[in-house]
């Protein structure tokens, strides 16, 4: 019988369950990838889709489209994905996979051409230029789509976040704070404004659309300043594609 009193014993005791735990780990990771992946697709569809205003909302609810015709309605409502690479452009049915943080950390080297993913839809006879972001917030990233007609006013927005607090920078979410970005101006003339989550908002009512201002989330400074970093940060590297489709 071994003697479990002694060290050797509990080194090989726990490199024994380390190679047990990590095998099982490696192979439920193998055996899920593809519906991970999967699952991935169908969010960024239904994300991308809601910015534009095609969702299942009642009057407060955020409801998505159903995953089970998010893949029909995503061919249906967005018309063209494109890459913006430079001053190149090309179309690619699957820039929506295009990851942001990966793309963001690759552009760290001067040498690297950032590709920058943009979706293009129609929805009762208008046009929608949806952007997708990624910026940080008080504690992880944060991220969305910002959905813009012709005239770059916004028409709908998404935002999500990897882990705000709870009732209150999680609150980027909530049709509240969401619905209040539709009618926005992001440009003065030709000069680029972007949009600020602003604390102490003049207009808490959010009627004036043309303040580049939604009032903020109250206790969420942070969160809002890294959403507002976000939309002007990501925004501006998308305006001279912007630019030529505004009229």
């Amino acid at each position: 019988m071994a003697n479990t009193d002694k060290n050797s014993y509990t080194v090989l005791f726990a490199i024994g369950m380390v190679l047990i735990v990590g095998t099982i780990l490696a192979f439920l990771a193998s055996s899920l990838k593809e519906k991970i992946a999967e699952n991935k697709r169908i969010e960024k569809q239904q994300n991308i889709l809601y910015a534009m205003g095609v969702n299942d909302n009642d009057e407060s609810s955020v409801t998505f489209v159903s995953k089970d015709i998010v893949g029909e309605e995503f061919s249906k409502y967005i018309t063209k994905q494109i890459i913006i690479t430079g001053t190149e452009i090309t179309e690619d049915n699957n820039a929506y996979l295009i990851d942001l943080k990966k793309e963001a950390a690759l552009a760290k080297d001067a040498n690297y051409q950032r590709r920058l993913p943009l979706f293009i839809g129609k929805k009762d006879g208008k046009d929608f230029y949806i952007v997708p972001m990624r910026g940080k917030g008080l504690w992880d990233a944060v991220w969305g789509y910002i959905a813009l007609d012709n005239k770059l006013i916004v028409q709908g927005v998404y935002f999500d976040h990897a882990g705000e607090t709870p009732g209150l920078g999680s609150n980027i979410k909530e049709r509240f704070f969401m619905d209040d970005f539709a009618g926005e101006h992001i440009m003065d003339g030709d000069s680029f404004k972007g949009i600020t989550a602003a604390k102490g908002n003049a207009d808490p009512k959010n009627n004036n659309k043309t303040d580049f201002e939604v009032d903020a989330i109250a206790g969420a400074t942070i969160t809002g300043d890294g959403l507002s970093a976000m939309l002007k940060k990501d925004l501006k590297m998308y305006l001279p594609y912007l630019k030529t489709i505004k009229q």
